[in-house]
Parts: structure tokens; sequence; C-alpha cells
């Protein structure tokens, strides 16, 4: 397994892969510690809400004991949806890092660009196209092999 967070959501990603979940995977940190890792499970949980960065925010709450993540930084492979850049703000992330744009179904870069409304109250610093072209290979073999 990989040290650093961003490796840590890949792994997450690879593993949901093996599942047969979207490839997207997260890791939650503060001040050098991993809190949380996840990786998509809506189809295993039957439940619409599991994306990676949602599960991973749920351990992290769980593990500080604190519905707040003050100081903490999201590792994400994928650009969050609208749902989880909502999630995002209110969990007060202090920083979002994430590998491949969504054109389709983000919400952070594209579609409703949560951070930027003015009805947003938190907005994170986002670092966006880390490892992006592995990312988004990640994501284009998942569904090359489906489509096969």
């Amino acid at each position: 397994m990989s040290a650093d967070p961003l490796g840590l959501a890949f792994d997450a990603a690879r593993e949901a892969a093996s599942l047969g979940e979207v490839p997207v995977g997260a890791a939650i940190v503060r001040e050098g510690r991993v809190l949380a890792v996840a990786g998509n499970r809506p189809r295993r949980l039957h439940d619409p809400t599991a994306h990676a960065e949602i599960l991973a925010i749920r351990a992290a709450c769980a593990a500080l004991g604190d519905e707040r993540l003050t100081g903490c930084d999201l590792y994400v492979t994928l650009e969050p949806c609208p749902m989880c850049a909502g999630a995002i703000s209110f969990a007060r992330i202090r920083r979002l890092y994430y590998g491949a744009s969504d054109p389709k179904g983000g919400g952070v870069e594209h579609g409703p660009r949560v951070f930027n409304q003015p009805t947003c109250h938190h907005a994170p610093e986002v670092y966006g196209g880390l490892r992006e072209t592995e990312a988004a290979a990640l994501l284009k073999d998942f569904f090359q092999a489906r489509r096969d």
C-alpha cells in the first residue's frame, strides 16, 4: 500500500474497481496522520450516497468524534460530484486535492461549481489535476472493460 495520501486514494480506487465499483478512491489526512481511506461502494452497500468522499468523511468524523474536519485535507482520484462537494463544504475540509476532472458529473470545476456559489458557507483550497493521466486511465480502462 502507498504511503502518500493520493497513493492511498489510488489504492482504494483500484480496490473499488476489483469489486465492480466505479474506481474512485479518497483519503483524509490531518497533520500528516491518515484518518480515513475509502473507495466507492454504492453498489455493494445499495446506497447512492456511498461515494468514496462521503465514506471517507464519515470515517474521519467518527475517528475524530466531530462533524467538522477542520484542518483536514481530502485527496480523491476524481473531481467530486455536487453531492460530495456539498459534504466537503459542510465538513469544513481545509484543502481538496483531486486527480482527473469530471466534465459530465463534477461539481467543483464543472457543473454547478458548488464552492463558487454564494450559498456555499465554506470553500476549501482546491488543487486539481494531480496524477490526472493515471486517474483518467483508471476510469477509462474500467468502463472500456465493461463495454467489451
